[in-house]
């Protein structure tokens, strides 16, 4: 019955081909608008590492006092001082702090001119705790960590740049004048958000094409090339800078059992405390350990404009639907002496809900493919309206097509029922008579 319903549904849709045109017009348009900012939605919102987020802690630790809150919330980043101290209380089964640094490779051919790259001066545990990928070689270790080592891991398109792509583990580049020894080569990697650097990018960013040793980059007192603020103007000088208050800082926490995560903000309460009973803090310890998703979530990194964009394109879908229902009601309705001959030949109430929902299932196919022809468009074009390091996450995958085609059918069905339902109440010897 279902091949039957749906050719007799087809034939119907040819009957009226205007009609059809303008209830295909709204669902496509209606899906279009809500799937173009569903992709943005999603692409800004999504878990960036679900394999390890709920056992990736981010650490803030309040040392500005209440003038500098806000909200009640600690600084988003850690000063040199305390990030150090907490580095090497190790009373975490990992933990890396992270900062990005303005360098420049200078090439071995000295007719190139230097390359300006991203960077991040980071601890050898920052590679295992983010699962970030390798190709060749590996991260440094602990031990390259605590002799302030040379060493470097490279993304792949940094490799193709300075080795062209060939084995480059134990060769050396130069940074900024100094020579670092690379230990492994990584994939293009920059998860989205990026979380571990959330305070200098707000969470959407390239990534960086190089990686060093953090107690390596202070020696050489690499520039931090991300935010840095202060409570109040530290003086001259590189030293009195790591003595300041200024938080520049971002330190992550491996604690893979909830256990773990309490013991560590107990273990940060009691630091924060100590700090105020030596006089640094003359506040209470206010202190946040935070898994990944509350962590993005706390710092607002979905942008609110693709929040609006979606409530608002979901205010047109279902805008479409309301003329849909108008569209499809009238449709249904002129067919009323046709109904009536059938419910007096014998077919049930039932039978013409599936007879008129499978007919409005074929609408919504058919709005399904305008829809999703305009999704495309509106991918392309979401570079118009969001920020080009945002408009760059939305993409047209296999998941955003199905998705689409399902809501299109789904809308046009729901949209169908109450036409459906006043079709089947009509009465067949009254439509016989008048007839």
């Amino acid at each position: 019955m279902f091949a039957y319903y749906l050719q007799l549904g087809l034939r119907s849709l040819r009957r009226n081909p205007m009609l059809t045109a303008l209830m295909v017009m709204a669902i496509g348009f209606g899906v279009a608008a809500s799937m173009t900012t569903y992709s943005v939605f999603r692409a800004t919102s999504r878990d960036p590492i679900p394999q390890r987020s709920d056992v990736l802690y981010n650490v803030q630790l309040d040392n500005w006092g209440p003038e500098g809150r806000k909200d009640d919330e600690p600084p988003p980043a850690l000063s040199y001082t305390d990030a150090t101290t907490l580095l090497r209380a190790h009373k975490a089964k990992r933990q890396t702090v992270t900062y990005p640094v303005g360098i420049s490779i200078i090439p071995e051919d000295p007719s190139r001119l230097p390359v300006r790259k991203g960077a991040y001066a980071t601890g050898a545990d920052f590679f295992p705790m983010f699962d970030v990928p390798f190709i060749q070689g590996s991260g440094w270790t602990l031990d390259d960590d605590e002799k302030h080592a040379s060493v470097a891991v490279i993304t792949k398109s940094l490799n193709e740049k300075l080795f062209n792509g060939g084995q480059s583990v134990g060769k050396q580049i130069n940074v900024d004048g100094h020579l670092f020894r690379v230990t492994g080569v990584i994939e293009d990697w920059a998860p989205q958000p990026l979380f571990f650097d959330v305070p200098n990018t707000s969470g959407f960013d390239e990534g960086a094409s190089i990686y060093v040793p953090f107690n390596r980059a202070v020696d050489l007192k690499l520039p931090n090339d991300g935010n840095n603020n202060c409570n109040k103007e530290p003086a001259e000088g590189w030293d009195a800078y790591l003595r300041s208050e200024c938080i520049w800082l971002s330190l992550w926490a491996e604690l893979p059992t909830r256990s773990d995560a309490d013991a560590y903000r107990q273990y940060l309460t009691g630091y924060a405390a100590e700090q105020q009973r030596a006089g640094r803090f003359s506040w209470a310890p206010n202190v946040r350990v935070r898994d990944v998703m509350d962590w993005l979530s706390v710092q607002k990194v979905v942008p609110p404009e693709s929040q609006v964009s979606l409530i608002v394109s979901l205010g047109f879908l279902a805008i479409c639907l309301v003329n849909t229902v108008g569209l499809l009601l009238a449709k249904f309705m002129r067919r009323a002496p046709e109904i009536g001959v059938r419910r007096a030949l014998g077919a049930s109430r039932r039978e013409i809900y599936a007879q008129f929902l499978i007919e409005a299932g074929t609408i919504g196919v058919a709005g399904g493919l305008l829809g999703l022809l305009l999704t495309g468009l509106g991918v392309l074009g979401v570079g118009l309206v969001f920020p080009e390091q945002i408009a760059r996450l939305a993409t047209l995958d296999p998941m955003l097509v199905v998705l689409t085609l399902v809501v299109s059918i789904a809308a046009a069905v729901i949209a169908a029922f109450y036409p459906t339902w006043r079709a089947a109440q009509v009465q067949p010897a009254w439509q016989l008579k008048s007839n």
